[in-house]
Parts: structure tokens; sequence; C-alpha cells
């Protein structure tokens, strides 16, 4: 991290200083929500030319205030950030600028975090089944660190980048209650590390360490117990086979900012870490967060481009939807609550509405049978937390493009 204060180092960041930066005094406002609410509010009033269509708002204070409550919670795990969940560049150069480093699983996610000055020894390929052409160019770069779960994964490593050095990506433990099970495709089963460890010896592949993953928002925190006295048994039996002792530890994702479940997580982070790898200090431990760092740093702002008013229920089309960032409510779960950016009135009547995407898909829908209070064509409707497995979802469907949606980046001194 450079000098100054870690705001000034942010807002001098690759990918961050090239923005569009909107400032705001937090302190006058009462509430984080009232924060973002001006935030948007400050955008619309301000913009020039004036902003007519949905937008997104990343605040970089939100993001220094994750990555330091991540840093009193889990002092000893250096977060990678999961590309995956959000590829604006503002919140990678962000990042960056605050020391992280980041989990890649493509080429072009590589290429975006090395454009933005990142050190190829601070990436980890943490995809356990990589495209040939991926592989080479990690070689060419020198990204040499990536995962594995299979004998024919080492084959490919050995023939693309023998000088690549692998983790060993065990199956998280069942039970973990998460939005979504990541071991129905990925990680190694315990019978199948010993033959994993020997492939790699054959080969000549240095295996270093292992990685594994509980899920994506999990809400049983215990499984990370588990997984890790999982990950110490695969230490020990590559320390039997006469392999080199081992010195990463990847202990993935699934942490979820803002709920008390995370602290939780880390609890139990630390206390097996301590139990199962106490007598390994020289282990570094890495994780592979996404969704904490981006899920609430994010606020969409959609604007009302239709309505239809059949007795007391009202109809409302935005110009952002299922086939745009809000896939989210079908790819992630994600339970929409709308709010309108106008202030509500004291006693003002609701309605019973429906709030449609832009497309003609009928299906295109965010909300049904859900109180709002009367909007009008041109007004806007807010959606928090809107920053994970959103616009990097997106599609083009119906000629509405994901990616024509504005990002402005919002910061407080």
């Amino acid at each position: 991290m450079g000098g100054g204060t870690p705001m000034q180092s942010v807002l001098l960041a690759p990918g961050v200083k090239d923005k569009k930066l909107v400032s705001f005094t937090r302190g006058a406002l009462k509430a984080e929500k009232d924060a973002v609410t001006g935030i948007i509010r400050s955008i619309v009033a301000t913009s020039i030319p004036a902003q007519r269509s949905a937008f997104h708002a990343l605040d970089l204070n939100k993001v220094l205030d994750l990555i330091a409550a991540w840093r009193r919670a889990l002092p000893d795990v250096r977060p990678y950030y999961a590309v995956k969940c959000n590829p604006e560049p503002a919140i990678l150069g962000a990042l960056a600028a605050l020391g992280a480093g980041f989990d890649c699983a493509s080429r072009a996610e590589v290429e975006a975090v090395l454009r933005l000055g990142v050190q190829p020894s601070s990436i980890v390929y943490a995809n356990p089944c990589k495209p040939e052409p991926h592989l080479e160019y990690a070689a060419e770069v020198g990204v040499n660190l990536a995962t594995y779960d299979s004998e024919e994964e080492v084959a490919k490593v050995r023939r693309c980048h023998p000088k690549c050095e692998l983790l060993l990506r065990l199956k998280g433990p069942d039970g973990a209650e998460a939005k979504y099970n990541l071991g129905t495709k990925y990680g190694a089963h315990a019978d199948e590390v010993v033959p994993l460890l020997r492939a790699a010896q054959r080969a000549g592949i240095n295996v270093v360490g292992v990685s594994f993953h509980v899920g994506s928002g999990v809400s049983r925190v215990d499984v990370y117990r588990g997984a890790i006295e999982a990950a110490r048994a695969a230490f020990d039996e590559a320390v039997a086979l006469g392999m080199p002792p081992m010195r990463v530890l990847d202990i993935g994702g699934g942490f979820t900012a803002g709920a008390t479940t995370f602290g939780e997580a880390a609890a139990v982070v630390n206390d097996a870490l301590l139990h199962y790898f106490g007598d390994l200090p020289s282990v570094e431990v890495i994780g592979e967060p996404g969704r904490y760092f981006a899920e609430t740093a994010f606020t969409l702002a959609a604007r009302v481009i239709g309505k239809r008013t059949r007795g007391e229920v009202r109809e409302y089309w935005i110009d952002d939807g299922l086939y745009g960032s809000l896939n989210c409510i079908l790819m992630d779960q994600y339970d929409p609550r709308p709010r309108p950016l106008g202030s509500p009135r004291p006693g003002e009547k609701t309605h019973t509405s429906t709030v449609f995407g832009p497309t003609c898909d009928s299906q295109d829908r965010m909300v049904t049978d859900y109180q709002l209070p009367e909007v009008s064509v041109g007004d806007w409707l807010i959606f928090d937390n809107m920053g994970a497995y959103s616009t990097a979802a997106g599609s083009k469907f119906n000629g509405f493009d994901t990616s024509e949606i504005k990002i402005y980046v919002a910061y407080s001194n």
C-alpha cells in the first residue's frame, strides 16, 4: 500500500483514478442507507448530461470498512478477491491498493487484474479445470499457482505449464446450507487425495498446498472446521508420500458481510487453524472472498420507464431486469426489496405493485404483490446490496445491454 491514508491510496489506484468520482459527506447522514440514498440523489441531480437510465453506485468507503473488518476478524488470512463475483475495475483496483490478492478463473480475469499492475504472485488461478490456451497464457505471464482435482488436470499442467505449482482442491463438507454447493462440481473426495498427490509426484509437478470451498453464502459455519481438518489430513498424507512440505492453505470463500455469520465463521476458522495448523506456523493461509467484498458495496438505481394502473394495483416497468444486473434474482437467490428514491411522506398510502424489467419476456419481473408508494414514470427505484453476481452475469437479450449500465464510484473523506 502506498503512502497517505488508505482512501488516498485507493483514489490513486489504477481502475479507480480514471473514473468519474462522486464525493459525499457521510457525517451529515444518520444511517448507512441514508448515505447511499444521498449518493444516488447527488448523481441524479448533478450529472451532466442528466442521468436518465439505470446505474450502479459503488461506495469505496464500504470497501475500506469491509477489508478493515476482515483483517480484524481474520488477521492471519490474506484475502484473494474472487473476480468472478464482480469484475468492475474500480473494486479490483481498490482491493489491490489495500493489499488484497486475486482469485482468477480464466484468462480474461487474469488479464483484467494484471492491467491494474497486480503482480502475478498475487494471483491464484483457482479453476480446477482450465482450458489449455488459458493455462499457456498463465505460463507466459508468470501466474504460477493453480488448483486441480483430477489426474487429467495434472497431465494438462505438465504439458502447458510445467513450472506451475498446484493446490489440491478438496470437496467441502456436506451440510453447509449454502446458496450454492460447489462440491457438486469441484473438489477431490477423501479417497482421491492420495492418488491425486501421487499423480502430481509422478509428473514432477510440485503440490504446495490445499484449497477448499465450503459453498457460496454458507449459513452453517461449522463446516469450516471440518474442511480445515480435512486439509490438515492432506498435508500429512503428502509428507507420508515423501513430498516436500506444503506451505499454502486456501480456505476459499462463502463469507457474507454484515451478517452475524461472518463473525461466527471467523471464530470457527481461527480456532480450527490454531488446532490443526498451530504446529505449522510457516503455512501461508489465504481465502477467496467475493460476495463478502462486493455485495453490500454496490447499489442499483433503476428508472421507472412505464406504468399501468388497474384499480388499486400498480404495474411498473424499469430499465434493468432479469436479463440485466437483476439476473441475481434467479442466479443468486437475491431477494429484491425496491424502494423509491424520493423520501416517503408520513402516512403515505402504498399500493399492491408489480415491477417488470424492460424486455418483452413476461417472466422479466422483479416483484409481485409488493407494497410501494405511488411512483411515476421518470422516478427511481433503489435496490440495495447489488454487487454480488449481478452485472457479472448480465446479457444483451432483447438489445438491453448490461455492459451499458454505468457505474459511479463514490467516496467520502
